[in-house]
């Protein structure tokens, strides 16, 4: 239970500041909450959703980039690997055929 209150007391400041930096943003309360002051609350947040939601959608292209550049990566390191198990496959037989080679005319 107490394990979460160390990470409260480090992200405290950064939640603060992110606060104090957004909240001025919208239209404070009015007192008489008129018409007007909810409709101008209600633009401003659908003005920050459209925001959100185009910053979700490059966020969403950029992650799609780099998984495609990763999936690239892993493909090229499974042929290297491929292409040296190949490689290693074969000076085994070749070193496997050299020392039979060696003992039969060692014995002969």
């Amino acid at each position: 239970m107490a394990a979460w209150l160390p990470v409260l007391k480090v992200a405290l400041p950064y939640i603060a500041s992110v606060a104090s930096t957004a909240i001025p943003a919208f239209t404070q309360r009015g007192d008489g909450k008129s018409q007007a002051v909810l409709n101008q609350q209600i633009s401003e947040l659908q003005d920050a959703a459209a925001r959100n939601a185009e910053s979700v959608r490059v966020l969403a292209e950029q992650m799609q980039r780099t998984v495609s550049a990763i999936e690239a990566g892993a493909e090229s390191s499974q042929r290297t690997l491929r292409q040296a198990q190949w490689l290693a496959a074969t000076a085994l037989v070749i070193a496997v055929g050299s020392l039979g080679t060696t003992l039969f005319l060692l014995a002969g």
